[in-house]
């Protein structure tokens, strides 16, 4: 029995094959995955209904199996998103990269991207690309 908080055996899959700078994307509901994410990453939907699950869910769930040395985030280019105060909570990285949403959906094009998770997450400019890390070993 899996100890971690992911029990989703398709991300868990992904991420076994993942490795250090391969990217996942924890997409809101609004987020055109389809057209907007690399070809051959992995795609799973999650979203059953809105809000259910949310990003700040997964993202919880997906940082029990890997680690993180990069965030990038979508950014509406006004007030920043409320979204991105748990992103750092949840995380504990401080610094997040912002990019403007043509921008962002053309770093998503990119072939280090290996998992795309739509949610349902309402709230918009929820999208956050995390960079894998190294992994940590506790001996």
């Amino acid at each position: 029995m899996l100890k971690n908080k992911c029990n989703h055996h398709e991300i868990l899959k992904v991420l076994g094959k993942s490795g250090h700078g391969n990217k996942v994307l924890i997409a809101d509901g609004n987020y055109p995955i389809m057209t907007n994410a690399y070809d051959k990453s992995e795609k799973i939907y999650l979203g059953v209904s809105p809000d259910l699950p949310t990003v700040p869910d997964v993202l919880k769930s997906i940082l029990t199996v890997i680690n993180v040395e990069r965030i990038e985030v979508m950014e509406p280019g006004e007030e920043e998103p409320e979204i991105f105060d748990e992103f750092r909570s949840i995380t504990g990285i401080e610094s997040l990269v912002g990019y403007e949403r043509h921008d962002f959906y053309n770093l998503c094009q990119e072939e280090a991207i290996t998992l795309v998770i739509n949610t349902g997450e309402t709230r918009t400019f929820s999208n956050i690309l995390l960079t894998i890390g190294v992994s940590s070993q506790n001996v």
